[in-house]
Formats: structure tokens, sequence, C-alpha cells
């Protein structure tokens, strides 16, 4: 059965982005692209994406720091034809070849858009924590994969800004690869006390 997952790198102090919403932070200990054993976690999780949604701020970092409107090749080499919904309040340029959808609001027809979309492939909630947080609330997140990076930032974009109760949260898998611990959480149903 397809998952819905919230995927991403944090630090140890459980920030996803510094307080100027970089990612560089991870690129100095290495994006665990590849371990010791030459294996890819990313490459190997990306491969059964069908689907994936961002918000604005992730998608104007990605589109900027990999400078996406002067190379929109760089983005099928990342993600391939698999499409993407980004949520955002403003307007944002697509980029040339990519399978985007610019959307705001709920997220629950979203949902049920990119799961038509997937194929019975899984949906990959990329960030930012607000809008994994928005598929949790909507009991829509089926897991959360952190890879914990050794690094802290004391400040920054949380990994989730709110409160998941330990009731929804079971952890199911804990993998070492490099210098990242992998912690694998299914996420439960949202409750009233949740």
């Amino acid at each position: 059965m397809p998952k819905t997952q919230y995927y991403t790198a944090t630090t140890i102090d459980g920030f996803i982005a510094d307080a100027a919403n970089s990612l560089d932070w991870l690129f100095e200990v290495g994006s665990g692209r590849a371990d010791e054993n030459g294996s890819n976690p990313f490459g190997e999780f990306f491969a059964d994406v069908g689907a994936f949604a961002m918000g604005a701020t992730t998608y104007q970092w990605v589109l900027d720091h990999e400078k996406l409107l002067d190379n929109p090749g760089k983005w099928h080499e990342f993600y391939g034809d698999v499409p993407a919904w980004v949520f955002t309040h403003r307007s944002l340029p697509p980029i040339p070849g990519a399978t985007l959808h610019f959307v705001q609001g709920d997220v629950r027809p979203v949902h049920a858009a990119m799961t038509a979309a997937a194929g019975g492939k899984n949906l990959w909630v990329v960030g930012g924590g607000e809008l994994a947080g928005s598929f949790a609330d909507a009991g829509l997140l089926d897991e959360l994969i952190l890879g914990v990076a050794p690094v802290t930032l004391g400040a920054g974009a949380p990994l989730l800004p709110r409160r998941l109760s330990a009731q929804r949260l079971s952890l199911s898998e804990v993998v070492r690869r490099g210098e990242f611990a992998y912690l694998t959480y299914a996420v439960g149903a949202p409750t009233a006390d949740a």
C-alpha cells in the first residue's frame, strides 16, 4: 500500500533549515546521498516516489541554490518526470520542462490528486515542516523518515512546528548511514488530545 512520507534531513536539535532558510549546513556534513558502502539513501527512497509536494520556501531555495531557471535540466536529473505540487501564496516562476502544480489551501484535495498521479507509488512531502504538519493534521501522513545529521544550529526552521504526541508516533526502524542516523516513525491518525 502506498505511503505518504515526510523524508527529510534534520539537525540533532530539530531544524531542517537555518535561520536564513538555507540548507548549507547539510552540505557541510554531506547530504547523506551516499554512505560508506556506496549506497544512496535518497536514491533508494525516491525510486518508490510517484508524486511529491513542497512549500514555497523549499521550492525557492532549490530554484535559487541550483540555478534551475538557467539550468532546468538539473530538475530532471534530480526528480525525473515525477510530478510536484508546490504550496504557495505568491507567484513563483515555473521550471521549464518540469511537471509542476502551484497550489494553496487544504492539503486533502491535493493529496487526492497526488495519489491519482502517483500510479500506486509513495507520496513524498519534501518540506518544510509546516507543510508536513498540515498533512499530519489532516491524517494524511503515514511515515516520518528523518536523516539526523551531526550538526546543531540553535535556531532555524523546525522539523515539525507543532506537537505530535507519542501516541501517534511509533519507531519502526533505526539505521546508521555514514554520519547520519536514519529514524523511521509510523504516524498514526490524529486524536482529540494529540
